[in-house]
């Protein structure tokens, strides 16, 4: 009992590994799906997501989770055929193996996260698919068994007998194998009796407790397919170890079949293994391995990974920050030493600074991913939705690799998945539609991302009907929102983020109740973002989302406005000058300064943060050209004071929140220093514009 529960303890430990590689296998088997050509499909493809299921089935039996291998098995069947072209693929049966593995991951998530499974969904997308391959079950070759051609039956329906006997290595329990699951799914095939044979050693003198003696003779009674059988083994058995004869109907009273004698020296050959069998994969040998169940090789081709929690990463991510801080503390210390007194101490500090950054830089790196782990889900969902909708969509992905912070990865999906929705359901037309407007009955919906400054902007756009300036103000009136027709176009379409609001003629299980859109500006708020829309009628719209490239650590110039220090991140700013007299001038009574013959809005903070003692004359003080998403703006500042790597700090989370800022940070002496969110305070410039 004691070296039975050690074993299963064991297998536990891999769950979380097979359950992480297998939703990496179901996400590549929907991507292939959702991009292969039913009429012309690429071998590779086909082969690729029979792999993908074929491995998932493997590591379910062989962890015990019968109900994922049978479904994951009724699965492959069909799709080996349709890689070895015994069938057709068809626009069906892409759609079944779409179901079938939203089936799969249900039940996968139900072993790993313990919630409830619809077995009726299960069965649905196994009928489905049983149907598909009942109806051209006539194209089926004849089985084949080891040793002679397999007999014809009158029916695809009719009950086989097969024996089988298995002798497995005696390395078996070390490697972690539990036969039990194995005889589940032979039992959910049909009529199983199972016994067993114990070859011990003589007076138990050889005896070894961990090595297997056992050889198991089966009889079963089922439908299935002589390689349905095989594959059951297919990760446990090599083809030696495992002999399967199958029995005509009129024969079933005959003798059981001659085990081969290698199979019967048990004690013997299995003690001294020989070399393993070609036919099968050989780090499949041990289940325990790190490459088992077709998880990447690790060699010195190719790059190897770790999977690490997420709140170590997090932790590290923390620690890294307080270093940050203790260094920008000792620094400033330091400066109070003659350098030439102290040579060593302060080029110490430099080293210790610039070892610092490396190390941060390093540590960020681990916490940033691409955003294609986002994206990757939206093709399904245009899929299934367009399908729903009755209209034709296609969508396009740009950026998939630009990189954010995994916080913010996380908190994004929600969004998005509104913002995709509703460009489907409300933007893209009908295909009647929209030849009626002179466009391709195929709709585009396009995902795009990229880096700029020291933010991340993503955008969802489409080439549908556009906004509708003049319902949209009708709904919001009957909403009682104040509204007026002199009101700008970007002011009409921040209506549709108002809570409630739809435009949305009734409500169905994909839109109408107005809740989408205020998720949306909520969310991104949330995260320090920011959404503009911009739309043309009948041309489409754009929703522009705008976030911080990072949650964490930041790079940014200190500047003195008054006795208060701000932070300007880095990537934010484009040049600093102490501009004339006569480049300053004022429109519309707004302050505005000439750079280069280009007039740009001057923001003074001093007005702004209602700051006494700063320097109120442009002429006397610097100022910053800074990049606001795009747009160019001038910053008034007193004085430009240092670069930093500074720790962002929530001021939500300690304080309450600061128009114009996306946080604050400890600066080396212990004082506390807001840091600028230049996009925001454009936004809250404007809404001031007598600043």
């Amino acid at each position: 009992m004691h070296e039975r529960g050690a074993m299963s303890a064991d297998l536990s430990q891999f769950f979380q590994v097979f359950f992480e590689e297998s939703t990496e296998h179901l996400a590549e088997m929907e991507r292939i799906l959702l991009s292969i050509d039913p009429h012309a499909p690429d071998e590779e493809e086909l082969h690729a997501v029979f792999r993908a299921a074929h491995s998932i089935k493997g590591g379910a039996a062989t962890f015990g989770f019968g109900d994922m291998a049978a479904t994951t098995h009724t699965l492959e069947s069909l799709l080996d055929r349709v890689r070895h072209h015994e069938l057709g693929l068809t626009a069906e049966m892409v759609d079944a193996f779409l179901e079938t593995k939203d089936a799969i991951a249900m039940l996968l998530a139900g072993h790993r996260d313990k919630t409830p499974v619809d077995e009726a969904v299960v069965a649905s997308a196994c009928n489905k698919l049983k149907s598909i391959e009942g109806g051209e079950s006539h194209s089926s070759p004849e089985p084949v068994t080891d040793s002679a051609e397999a007999p014809a039956t009158d029916s695809p329906d009719a009950t086989t007998e097969y024996r089988i006997v298995f002798t497995p290595p005696a390395d078996l329990f070390k490697r972690g194998v539990r036969v039990e699951p194995l005889f589940d799914e032979l039992a959910s095939l049909g009529e199983l009796s199972v016994t067993a044979e114990v070859a011990v050693p003589d007076g138990f003198d050889g005896y070894d407790p961990e090595q297997c003696y056992l050889c198991w003779n089966m009889t079963l009674n089922s439908t299935a397919q002589l390689e349905e059988l095989r594959d059951i083994f297919m990760f446990v058995a090599d083809e030696d170890e495992i002999v399967i004869q199958l029995v005509k109907p009129a024969d079933l009273h005959h003798d059981p079949p001659t085990v081969p004698e290698t199979n019967l020296k048990n004690s013997e050959s299995s003690r001294n293994p020989a070399p393993e069998s070609p036919g099968r994969r050989l780090y499949d040998r041990d289940e325990t391995a790190p490459n088992a169940f077709g998880r990447r090789p690790v060699d010195g081709t190719e790059s190897s990974s770790i999977r690490v929690g997420v709140s170590k990463v997090d932790q590290l991510i923390n620690q890294m920050g307080e270093l940050v801080i203790t260094q920008a503390m000792l620094a400033q210390t330091a400066q109070q030493f003659d350098p030439v007194l102290y040579e060593s101490l302060h080029r110490g500090m430099e080293l210790l600074q610039r070892n610092t950054r490396d190390l941060q830089e390093s540590v960020m790196s681990i916490r940033m991913m691409p955003i294609s782990f986002i994206f990757s889900r939206f093709p399904r969902l245009v899929h299934d939705l367009a399908a729903k909708l009755g209209k034709q969509a296609e969508l396009k992905l740009v950026g998939e690799t630009t990189e954010l912070d995994k916080g913010l990865i996380e908190k994004l999906a929600d969004p998005l998945t509104h913002l995709v929705r509703n460009s489907l359901d409300h933007g893209i037309e009908s295909p009647e539609e929209r030849r009626q407007a002179g466009k391709q009955p195929n709709g585009t919906i396009t995902l795009r991302a990229a880096q700029t400054g020291g933010r991340i902007v993503i955008e969802v756009i489409d080439d549908g009907a556009g906004l509708n300036r003049t319902r949209i103000l009708q709904k919001a009136s009957e909403n009682g929102l104040a509204v007026s027709d002199e009101m700008s176009d970007e002011e009409v379409w921040q209506l549709i983020f108002a809570p409630g609001f739809s435009t949305a003629e009734k409500v169905t299980d994909v839109s109408g109740r107005g809740v989408g859109m205020d998720v949306v500006m909520k969310n991104v708020q949330a995260m320090g973002g920011r959404v503009s829309i911009s739309s043309e009628s009948g041309r489409g719209s754009r929703v522009l989302v705008s976030l911080p490239l990072t949650l964490a650590i930041l790079d940014g110039l200190s500047v003195r406005v008054g006795s208060e220090t701000f932070i300007v991140p880095l990537n934010s700013i484009i040049e600093s000058l102490q501009p004339q007299l006569d480049d300053i001038n004022a429109v519309s009574g707004n302050t505005t300064v000439r750079v280069r013959g280009e007039y740009l809005p001057l923001l003074r903070l001093n007005e702004i943060y209602s700051i006494k003692g700063a320097v109120d004359q442009p002429e006397q003080a610097v100022v910053m050209i800074v990049d606001a998403e795009g747009e160019q703006v001038a910053l008034l500042v007193d004085e430009l004071l240092n670069q930093h790597q500074v720790v962002i700090k929530s001021l939500e989370t300690n304080y309450r929140k600061v128009d114009g800022t996306a946080g604050a940070t400890i600066m080396g002496d212990g004082h506390v220093a807001l840091i600028l969110d230049v996009g925001d305070l454009v936004h809250l410039w404007r809404k001031a514009p007598q600043i």
